[in-house]
This record gives structure tokens, sequence and C-alpha cells, in this order.
């Protein structure tokens, strides 16, 4: 399927609007800490939630609020979590009713969400005293002050668009995301927001996501961590005026390979920009016996710390992989495993039927001297392949989460 890149974001879409702008609960002026969205017209709506049985006050409101598959709007705040405080819930409630009055929609139509430090009380006045300006700043050019205002420890903004044919019209879904620390699988301290025209019904449109983080967001890992905040969702309003998409059929295909595509490329982005972190590590698996084998095991090679700092140092140290895979609880052969290490400076095999081979170890380091480093594992054993991402272990990841608070 043919499918472009374009400009605009979570604006992209026909009939969005964002906006982001700093209402106090970052210190730092220069730092946009509150973010608004919305669709002009009604919305079918569906989401994902961290599987932490710690759940911020935010995740439990949107959950209540979109149980009836429909929302016009997202607001987010960053520097602050609201969570495990005791009137969490009460402050979330009330994000949605101020963005509600100033939108003239409902409150259950808001979708709310927060991140940074848990366990500090929300400041509500400052989203009270800044929900006014916000709304003002809606603009079908927001998208990018949005996704600056949603990042906490992020370096770069995370933003995706794209449009492809949807029942011989032109579609178009847009996304924006953070996340930098506290990445692992089952989501992660990651929110994702994303808009489209098309007219999709909640079912269809929860299942197509569902589908997508599957594959995306919970194969990433950077430290280990699952956060208490993480949230993904979707809103569609309907303005391609194209058949509702209402079950499996060719216009689900191409909606959910759109979709896969933007959670690909926002998943890919918040690995590279994990905390500290210097490289990108992508882990492919072909042949394991089946594709949740695959999975696990992808997701242990990126998740291990030992291999992590290897990459770090552009060591070749192939055995801290295979002892990742031999711990990812999945039955398999190890005589049968083949690693290579691949970059844009080559390609070089490591291990062949479980075994070290002679390489070259200047070319190996070479090779993972790179910012993006592929590591490709040959199980041999079945058919079940995945892919999952992470990044190296650097000094600055214990910086960075040394003084966090502060």
């Amino acid at each position: 399927m043919d499918i472009k890149q374009v400009s605009g974001g979570v604006c992209a879409p026909q009939g969005f609007v964002a906006a982001g702008i700093n209402c106090g609960i970052t210190a730092r002026q220069e730092k946009k800490d509150l973010a608004l969205i919305f669709s002009k017209a009604e919305a079918t709506a569906a989401a994902v939630y961290t599987k932490n049985q710690v759940r911020a006050a935010p995740v439990i409101v949107t959950k209540s609020n979109l149980e009836n598959g429909r929302a016009q709007a997202v607001i987010c705040n960053s520097g602050n979590a609201n969570a495990c405080n005791t009137d969490g819930e009460k402050s979330a409630l009330e994000m949605c009713a101020l963005a509600a009055e100033q939108l003239n929609i409902t409150p259950q139509e808001v979708i709310v969400a927060s991140t940074g430090v848990i366990g500090q009380k929300l400041n509500i006045d400052c989203i009270k005293n800044g929900v006014p300006e916000l709304s003002a700043k809606l603009s079908e050019t927001g998208s990018n002050d949005a996704a600056h205002a949603i990042m906490t420890t992020d370096t770069v903004m995370k933003e995706i668009a794209v449009s492809f044919t949807l029942g011989g019209k032109e579609c178009k879904i847009g996304g924006i995301a953070k996340g930098s620390g506290m990445i692992h699988p089952n989501m992660a301290t990651m929110l994702a927001f994303f808009t489209t025209d098309a007219c999709v019904s909640s079912g269809m449109l929860k299942k197509a996501l569902n589908n997508a983080v599957e594959s995306t967001f919970n194969m990433i890992s950077v430290d280990g961590d699952t956060s208490t905040n993480d949230m993904a969702c979707i809103i569609a309003n309907g303005l391609l005026n194209n058949d509702e998409i209402t079950g499996e059929n060719e216009d689900f295909e191409a909606f959910s390979f759109a979709l896969m595509y933007c959670c690909i490329y926002l998943a890919r982005m918040m690995a590279k920009d994990g905390e500290g972190a210097t490289k990108l590590i992508e882990c492919t698996v072909d042949g394991a016996f089946d594709e949740n084998a695959a999975r696990a095991l992808a997701k242990s090679v990126v998740s291990s710390s030992l291999f992590k700092a290897a990459m770090f140092g552009a060591d070749a140290n192939w055995g801290r992989a295979l002892c990742a895979l031999g711990y990812a609880g999945v039955s398999f052969d190890p005589k049968k495993v083949w690693v290579k290490f691949k970059s844009e400076a080559g390609e070089i095999l490591v291990c062949e039927n479980g075994s070290g081979v002679d390489f070259d170890e200047d070319k190996a380091k070479e090779i993972l001297s790179e910012k993006e480093i592929e590591v490709v594992i040959l199980m041999n054993q079945g058919s079940g392949s995945a892919v999952a991402w992470g990044c190296d272990l650097s000094y600055d990841y214990v910086k960075i989460n040394g003084d966090y608070r502060s």
C-alpha cells in the first residue's frame, strides 16, 4: 500500500486543531506543559492503557469516559503524573470539565492524560488558569506545540502524519507521542495520541489500535520499567465520509496498515530517544516456534542491561544476546541459533549453531559504533518472527534518573 508522510501531525486529518502552552506546572516558562487536541466534529475513539496495577488517575478517568467509544478532545499535562494522590481522580475529572467548558462538549467526551513525577499533588489551579488561553490558541498548525507540551525527559518531539487511499479517497492519520524513560513492554512511560478523518466504528478502532500497539509500543524497552500513566488513544471524526468501517474488510486492512506505520515510526523514535541513549537497537528474531515466542525472545534481548551496556561500548559480546534468549521463558534449541550484527557499516556473523565463529573484532566494533544497530537472530526452529526496539545503556541514564525530581 502506498503511504506518504505528510506534515501537520495530529492536525493533518480534516477537522482537528491543537495547541500547547506553559501554564506553570513546570518552572521553565520556555517549556510547554499543557496540551489540547480537539475534533470539530463528533467522533469515535479507542484507547489502550498501561498494564501496571498502580494506575494513575487520568488512566482511570479516561477508561471510564471511553466506555461508550466516543470522544472529541484530549487534554494532557506534563511535569506531574497525577498518580498516587488522594485527590487524583478529582483533579483528572476537573481537567475534563475545564476543557469541556471551553469546547462546548461534555466532560465525558474528553480524554485526559498526565505525565511526570509520581506522588506529587497536581496544581489544578495552574491548569484552570491556563485552559482558556490553551483553547484560544487551538489551530490547524498547533500539533508541534502540543507535541512539545507532552514531553518530559524527551530530547526530541515525536510527531508523524501520513496519507493513504481509503475507499478511493485520501485519508490521513496523525500522531504525537512522548517517551524516553520508564520504557518497557506492556507499554511504558509513554503517551501517544492519534487522529484520523476516517469513519471507523469504535470497536474496529479498538481492534486496529490493539494490534498496532502489540507489535510496536509493546515491543520497546529502554530500562525495564513500566509506568503508571501509559496510554495510547485514537480519535476518528469521519469527515472523510467514507463508508464506515465496521468489520475486517479491505478498508480495515488499509487503515490498520497505515496506523501500524505510524506506531512503528513513533516506537522507534522513543527507543532512539531513550534516556541517556546513544544508539538505537533493533532486534529481529526469525524462525522461532511461533510469533508469540519470537516476540518474547526479541524483547528479552533489547531488555538485557548487560547486552545494552555491550552495545554502548561497541563490544560484540553476542553471548549476552544468547543469555537473554535463554531466560525469555521460551523453549528452544540453542544449538540451532545464529546471530548477526548489522549497521550502515556492514554486517558480521558472530554466532553459528549456538557457538562462536571467528570474526574480525575491528570490523565488528566499526559496525557497532553506528547510531543504529540491528541484531539479527535466526532461531531456525519455526516460522515465527518479530521485531523489538531498544537502546544502549550509558552513564547518562543514571545521571538523568538520579536527580529526576529536581
